[in-house]
């Protein structure tokens, strides 16, 4: 565990606590909290403190200086990746990690989806948690023996200097697409934003791009050794690929050699995860065959594409909730699915507002028919989201209803024989953020389990947690 804290209520005696000046709040207002739980030392841009205390002009600079040299020693040892991108970067992570372990190299990963080693450790408040959090999962990691680590990295996180100084044998960038302009204003800024991950490479290590993007050559700096995949060109080139309910089974040709790979995942779009993974995989020493042999079983993380059965039907929870990540699943699941799809899905409160009536039209253009409900609302009417999402809409195949539970049970309601239904927006997520940023615990699959054990489709004896 590291020593050195900026969340005040996390302080044990002994704890050096740094003031941070942040969006929402400023660190120097929690320092007699910090004090009160046993600090032995503030650090802080202003004023005096009744223990040892030091200002400095930048709290953030000392914090990540403090860090880099008590810390990067340990990190030096650690091949740790790093994933950016606007999709893709939960499931390339956890690919990454699930394919490490099940070659007994003891890999942690952390980001959306939570902190895992061995299991889940815990669950995170957003993707990339403050430098400190980080630190403290990898070092905690490197004391249990871990020397493998992938950690998303969003662009928040990047714009707040959360992954300053961690030293990145690998960085990946998968994609960008719309989201987040509420924060970053303009596709330029949020580019730029990502771009800072291709800076903190390691002597000898690599940056792995998608060729596909139009954007690839903004992180293919002259001072990284690029590696690129992709569909239309790369150093990894997918030939061919096939595609059923159960898997896909692909051809990539890297160094004019032909390589044949079959994974339980579908859509294109997962054959570029599964690409970085395999990228990964080679350039850390594993053989092809050997690679071949692990993505067989290769497991994908909760709520990506997670597929139940009903009768002769499937019902798939997907986190998808940006224009692109919902078209690529609508997509790909028409081209397995002999029946009709249906979707259900919001879009969230307090966000980028003018993605929402694209990803309806989306919705509404692709599948036979929708259903519009409420996501993690924060502080906005759920009226005015919807008003939004239909705004200009000239499609008539959706129905509007509020309650995400029923709407989830009307979606199941609509399947007959071969049908699919896509739960969208939320994934993984255990909680509905709602007025007052309430969270009230909900989970897509749970709703599904739940409603077919009570008209005894099937029989739950435990759901996890």
């Amino acid at each position: 565990m590291i020593n050195i804290k900026t969340d005040s209520r996390k302080v044990k005696k002994g704890d050096i606590f740094v003031a941070l000046r942040g969006i929402v709040g400023d660190g120097h207002t929690f320092i007699p909290k910090a004090i009160e739980n046993g600090a032995s030392k503030i650090i802080a841009e202003q004023g005096k403190y009744s223990i040892p205390y030091e200002i400095v002009k930048d709290t953030r600079e000392y914090l990540n200086n403090y860090l880099k040299e008590n810390y990067n020693k340990y990190l030096q040892e650690m091949h740790i990746i790093g994933i950016t991108g606007t999709n893709g970067k939960t499931t390339a992570a956890y690919l990454i990690y699930d394919a490490l372990n099940k070659q007994d190299c003891k890999c942690c990963y952390i980001g959306t989806i939570g902190y895992f080693r061995e299991k889940k450790i815990f669950d995170m408040p957003n993707t990339t948690p403050e430098v400190t959090e980080i630190y403290d999962m990898l070092i905690s990691a490197y004391d249990a023996g871990y020397r493998y680590a992938v950690v998303e990295a969003s662009s928040e996180g990047l714009l707040h200097r959360r992954l300053e100084n961690v030293p990145f044998e690998y960085t990946i960038f998968t994609n960008l697409t719309q989201d987040h302009l509420n924060i970053h204003g303009t596709m330029e800024n949020y580019a730029k934003c990502k771009q800072k991950l291709f800076n903190q490479i390691k002597p000898g290590g690599k940056a792995i791009i998608n060729y596909d993007d139009p954007n690839k050559d903004m992180f293919m700096f002259n001072y990284n050794k690029n590696i690129t995949y992709g569909f239309t060109g790369g150093d990894y080139k997918v030939s061919d690929y096939q595609m059923s309910i159960m898997g896909t089974s692909f051809t990539f040709i890297s160094n004019g050699v032909k390589q044949n790979i079959k994974v339980p995942l579908i859509g294109k779009y997962n054959i570029y995860n599964v690409l970085c993974t395999i990228i990964v995989l080679y350039e850390l020493g594993f053989t092809y065959s050997t690679i071949y042999e692990v993505l067989l079983n290769i497991n994908s993380p909760a709520g990506r594409m997670d597929m139940l059965e009903y009768k002769n039907n499937r019902i798939i929870i997907d986190y998808a909730h940006t224009p692109d990540a919902v078209l690529n699943v609508i997509s790909t699941v028409k081209e397995v699915c002999d029946g009709k799809v249906y979707t259900v899905f919001g879009c969230t409160g307090d966000r980028d507002r003018t993605k929402r009536p694209i990803m309806t039209k989306i919705v509404t253009d692709l599948c036979d028919n929708a259903i519009i409900t409420c996501d993690d609302v924060h502080n906005e009417d759920p009226n005015q989201i919807v008003d939004d999402m239909i705004r200009g809409l000239t499609n008539t195949n959706y129905e509007i209803e509020l309650d995400r539970k029923k709407a989830i049970i009307k979606g199941i309601k609509l399947l007959s024989t071969n049908d699919v239904l896509l739960i969208l927006g939320k994934g993984h997520e255990e909680v509905m953020i709602v007025k007052n940023n309430e969270r009230i615990p909900f989970n897509d699959k749970k709703t599904v389990l739940k409603y077919l054990e009570s008209k005894k489709v099937i029989r739950i004896e435990k759901i996890d947690d």
